[in-house]
């Protein structure tokens, strides 16, 4: 199964559309994970609309999508656990705050996003992955977005591009 991870789209406000290397991605995916900061509604429409879309709220997303969007999600995919949080809060830094928040499941893998930075490494035996952001770079050197392969294995890796259009 390839599922894209997206997160950090901040549209309209950091750009006007999904970029064309998401929807292209979004062709060859069973499944689309957003880890929140859509900004509003019809981002989120736009995604179902490109296939099967799961996600969380970010701190950004307005009232709409925190009415139909849970904050943290966990979803069984095969047979592992993937946890899903967009990491913001007032303590600690972002990727503690998406390991604390799933402290009490048992998960193989925390998507998270908020910080725009991409990760991937292990925390003990759980895969923590950040996508980055696919429209708000900041200090990074490009956009990027993330594939996770699930199979007999888990296994995560970022795709990087320039050009948000």
């Amino acid at each position: 199964m390839k599922i894209i991870v997206v997160g950090d789209t901040h549209i309209p406000k950091r750009a006007k559309k999904i970029p064309q290397v998401i929807k292209r991605a979004s062709l060859e995916a069973d499944l689309m994970i957003h880890v929140g900061d859509w900004q509003t509604l019809d981002v989120y429409q736009e995604f179902l609309s490109l296939g099967n879309v799961e996600g969380v709220y970010g701190n950004v997303d307005d009232q709409e999508l925190k009415a139909i969007l849970p904050e943290k999600r966990i979803l069984l995919v095969h047979s592992f656990k993937i946890g899903i949080f967009h990491g913001h809060g007032r303590t600690s830094t972002t990727e503690k705050r998406a390991i604390q928040a799933f402290e009490n499941d048992k998960v193989d893998c925390i998507l998270f996003g908020h910080s725009h930075i991409p990760v991937m490494k292990y925390h003990e035996d759980i895969l923590l992955f950040n996508p980055g952001s696919a429209t708000d770079k900041r200090k990074q050197k490009e956009f990027s977005y993330g594939i996770l392969e699930v199979g007999e294995q888990l296994r995560a890796k970022h795709i990087f591009y320039s050009n948000r259009e």
